[in-house]
């Protein structure tokens, strides 16, 4: 029987083979515990890195080991063989060789633990030092990227409104722009609601209609009317509109005037008298619609004069405007007229930004080309668009600064201390093995070079 067995496993009569024969349910195993927060996702980029560092790891330290044996070897020949000074030159060499790249190895591994795992001040800089980094790196991007100057200077630098202009003359590109406008319009418009929109129109009409008096408006624009004679028009539309309704309809008039004559009148008496009044009326509206100097008209003309002026200068006309024009506000029909003004308006605009021929879109799309024909050529609109730019960038900039740099230090602080060390180590590491090599190899030179020195002087 195996060791899983006699240890009362399912494979076995334990317990757990008896609860199951029981019937009794075993306890689902506990879920994994969720991913450390921050934590790094190594994918194969990452492992494929890794193993690069390794081999170069086995590469320096195979280098450690190699001027290590120089050493021994040259030393051993030294005392044993009783080699000549070229066994010095060559274990002085090595000799520094290997504290270069002991050195190294220290200074490289206490980037990202600790040395042999022994307390050492000041290594495992990454792990233990992270957040102050992120802080350090917030800093650093803070003063030297998001300056007001660096940023003015950088966009400046762009020539942005040139750019533009070039890319918005471009007929496929001032349709793709008019394309993103239409489809955000689109957007915009079905994300509002319209009772809520519907209310904002109407109260904004209301209130604006309420605060501004209209009597002095209406009275200067009468009276720009009847000063130029436009005024006429109408007047000869009611006088021929009265005309052909008294000519059509000359019985009733007659018969009107008839019945509100006295009873003891004859009634042959009160024909002739609703004939005359008839003949009188049709004659006085044809003389007033076919002579403009008729003496009504000029009654005409100074009534509206005088009204114009009273609107603009009379108190009780003006009071009287504006209690009729709040009556008529506050009419339900009104309201409603002004509450669905929206909806129309909605409709159309939606139509139009859906309609790739409509009106709306082909003036957008010339008006963005003619735009862009001009900011390719014109420098002083040119450095307007630029100066728009740069300042908005620059204001953003300058005022969200500590919450954009509060990013970067934020992000660093989630990091877990470990997968942040492996993760750096697995893109920089390589590089940094060629340190310990380098270290090494200049090591030898700088022993080999101090110990010929030393012996040319006797040392």
């Amino acid at each position: 029987m195996d060791n899983h067995s006699r240890a009362g496993g399912p494979a076995g009569g334990g317990p757990a083979h008896a609860g199951a024969a029981a019937g009794t349910a075993t306890p689902a195993p506990p879920p994994p515990p969720p991913p450390t927060r921050g934590a790094f996702v190594f994918n194969a980029a990452d492992e494929e890195r890794r193993r690069g560092v390794r081999r170069m790891k086995a590469t320096a330290t195979g280098l450690l080991l190699l001027v290590a044996l120089v050493y021994v070897l040259a030393k051993y020949a030294q005392h044993a063989w009783g080699a000549g000074g070229w066994a010095g030159y060559v274990a002085a060499a090595a000799e520094a060789g290997m504290v270069g790249a002991l050195a190294d190895w220290f200074a490289v591994t206490a980037l990202f633990k600790r040395p042999l795992g022994l307390p050492i001040p000041h290594t495992a800089i990454i792990p233990t030092k992270k957040d102050q980094l992120g802080v350090t790196l917030g800093e650093f991007v803070g003063e030297n990227f998001l300056s007001a100057d660096v940023v003015r200077a950088r966009l400046h630098s762009l020539g942005i409104g040139g750019r533009l202009g070039a890319w918005l003359a471009e007929p496929a590109h001032a349709d793709r722009v008019t394309a993103e406008l239409a489809t955000a319009l689109r957007g915009a418009l079905t994300v509002l609601r319209d009772s809520d929109v519907q209310a904002v129109v109407g109260e904004a009409i209301t209130r604006r209609a309420e605060s501004a008096e209209i009597a002095p408006g209406l009275g200067k624009t009468l009276q720009k009317v009847v000063v130029d004679g436009g005024h006429r028009r109408a007047v000869d539309l009611v006088c021929a509109k009265a005309h052909d309704w008294l000519i059509t309809h000359g019985d009733s008039i007659t018969d009107a005037v008839q019945g509100g004559a006295p009873g003891w009148t004859p009634r042959f008496v009160d024909r002739k008298v609703g004939e005359r009044v008839y003949k009188e009326l049709l004659r006085f509206v044809t003389e007033m619609r076919d002579m403009p100097e008729h003496p009504a008209r000029a009654a005409v003309d100074r009534f509206l004069r005088d009204f114009a002026a009273d609107l603009q200068s009379d108190t009780a006309t003006r009071a009287r405007v504006e209690r009729l024009k709040s009556e008529i506000l506050a009419r339900d029909e009104v309201q409603d007229v002004i509450a669905s003004a929206w909806s129309a308006i909605r409709s159309m605009i939606i139509s139009a930004a859906e309609d790739e021929q409509s009106e709306l879109r082909l003036r957008v799309r010339a008006s963005l080309m003619s735009l862009g024909a001009r900011l390719a050529t014109d420098g002083r609109l040119q450095g307007k668009v630029e100066g728009w730019i740069e300042g908005a960038v620059v204001y953003v900039v300058t005022t969200y600064r500590k919450e954009i740099t509060s990013l970067i230090t934020d992000t660093v602080a989630a990091w877990d201390a470990e997968h942040t060390s492996r993760k750096i180590e697995a893109h920089i590491g390589r590089d940094l093995q060629f340190i310990r090599i380098n270290g090494t190899v200049v090591g030898a030179l700088a022993g080999l070079l101090i110990y010929t020195v030393s012996r040319a002087f006797g040392a």
